[in-house]
C-alpha cells in the first residue's frame, strides 16, 4: 500500500511538471564501456529507489538522459550492475558524470551544479575517512556537521543525514550529538518546506529516533540545584542584534533564564506570570533572558516585539547545543541565575517560580 501510494503521488508530480515543459538531463562518459553497457536512472524516495530510465552507453561509453524535472530537490542515482554514483536533481539541472567501468563509483566525477559537488565530496570523503583514524573521522563528522548547519533546508543537508558508510549510518539517530544535527534538518524542513515529500519522513525520523534512545537512557538528566557557573548563550533577538546570556548577567543582578515555546498552549499563561515577576523585580534588578525554541520564526518575531525583557531565538529547536548544554527535557523551564553569575535553581513548575526568584533578589 505505501508503495502504491506513493507510485500515484509521483505521477502527479510528473504529469504538473510536464505541464510546465521543465526537462533535466545528465549526460557524461563513461570509459570502458560499450554498447552492451546498461545503466540505470533511478530516484531516491525516503529509502526506497525507483527507476526513472535506463539506456546503453555507445561504442565510446557516451550516454544521454533527459526527464522530466522534479517538482521538488530530490537524489537521484546512476547505476551499472550493483555500483552507484549519487546526485541532486533541482529543477531544470543539466548535469555531466565521467566515470571509469572497473572503478564506477570509486573514480568518478560530477559537474554542472554546486550541489551536485558537494554530494560528490561527502561520498569521496566517506570513502577516504572509512579507514581512517576515529580521531580523523570524528574530525571529518564536525567540519560536515558545521557545512550542514550553514544550510539546513538544502538537498546537500538532507542527504548527509541520510547517508550511510560501511553500512553504518554517518548520523545516528541513537548519538545526542547526531540527533541535534538530524533534529535540525527535520526542523528546517518542517518549518520552511512543509509540501516537500521529505518533509513527513524528516520528522518521523527524528521522532522515532528521540523515542529509541528515551527507551535506551530513561529520562534525561537535570542540572542540579547546588550552584553551577552559567554556561553562555549567544542567539540574536526579535531585531537581529545578537544577545548573549553571558551580558545580562555581568550587569549584576539576577537573571531568570526561561526555555520555552510560543506556539504552545501554555505560553500565554506562563509569559503572564514571568511579566509579573518582572514588573515585580526589575527595578531590584531581575532580568528575564527567554529562548525561543518555536519552529516559526515570524510567529516568534511578531510576540517577541511585544515583551519588555529580552527574547533570542534559537534557530536549531529543541535539538540545539543550548538544549543540550542545560538539559532541558521539556518546556517551559527556567533557572535562576543569581549575582555572582552561578545557576543556583531548576525551576520546571509554574508555580514555584516567582518564590524561586524572590529567595535571591
Amino acid at each position: 500500500m505505501k508503495k502504491s501510494i506513493f507510485v500515484f503521488a509521483l505521477i502527479a508530480v510528473l504529469l504538473a511538471a510536464c505541464g510546465r515543459g521543465n526537462k533535466f538531463e545528465v549526460n557524461g562518459k563513461v570509459e570502458g564501456a560499450t554498447k552492451t553497457t546498461k545503466l540505470v536512472l533511478e530516484m531516491a524516495s525516503n529509502g526506497e529507489w525507483l527507476a526513472v530510465d535506463s539506456t546503453w552507453t555507445d561504442d565510446n561509453g557516451s550516454f544521454t538522459f533527459a526527464e522530466v524535472a522534479p517538482q521538488y530537490p530530490n537524489i537521484y542515482r546512476l547505476r551499472l550492475n550493483d555500483k552507484s554514483i549519487y546526485f541532486p536533481i533541482d529543477s531544470i539541472d543539466e548535469l555531466t558524470i565521467n566515470s571509469k567501468l572497473k572503478t564506477f563509483d570509486i573514480d568518478f566525477d560530477v559537474a554542472g551544479s554546486d550541489e551536485a559537488v558537494a554530494i560528490m565530496k561527502i561520498d569521496k570523503d566517506a570513502m577516504k575517512y572509512a579507514k581512517a583514524s576515529p580521531e580523523e573521522k570524528a574530525k571529518w563528522k564536525d567540519q560536515l556537521s558545521r557545512e550542514i548547519v550553514k544550510d539546513l533546508q538544502s538537498i546537500v543537508a538532507y542527504y548527509a543525514i541520510n547517508k550511510y558508510v560501511g553500512g553504518q549510518p554517518l548520523f545516528d539517530p541513537m548519538n545526542d550529538n547526531d540527533m541535534k544535527i538530524i533534529g535540525a534538518v527535520a526542523n528546517a524542513y518542517d518549518s520552511y518546506k512543509k509540501d516537500d515529500p521529505r518533509t513527513n519522513y524528516l520528522v518521523q525520523l527524528t521522532l522515532d529516533g528521540q523515542r529509541r534512545r528515551r527507551a535506551e537512557s530513561g529520562n534525561t538528566p537535570s542540572i542540579a540545584a547546588e550552584q553551577i557557573s552559567l554556561i553562555d548563550i549567544n542567539l540574536q533577538d526579535e531585531n537581529g542584534k545578537p544577545q548573549t546570556l553571558s551580558a545580562v548577567a555581568s550587569k549584576g543582578g539576577v537573571v531568570l533564564l526561561n526555555f520555552t515555546m510560543y506556539n504552545q498552549g501554555f505560553s500565554p499563561a506562563y509569559n503572564k506570570v514571568l511579566n509579573d515577576i518582572y514588573v515585580q523585580y526589575k527595578d531590584r534588578g531581575l532580568n528575564i533572558y527567554q529562548v525561543a525554541l518555536d519552529d516559526n520564526v515570524s510567529n516568534w518575531r511578531s510576540a517577541a516585539k511585544n515583551l519588555p525583557w529580552i527574547t533570542v531565538y534559537d534557530p536549531m529547536g529543541e535539538y540545539s547545543q543550548n538544549v543540550s548544554s542545560y538539559n532541558v527535557a521539556g518546556v517551559p523551564t527556567s533557572f535562576i541565575i543569581d549575582r555572582s553569575g552561578q545557576i543556583v535553581s531548576r525551576v520546571e513548575d509554574i508555580n514555584q517560580l516567582k518564590s524561586e526568584v524572590a529567595k535571591y533578589i
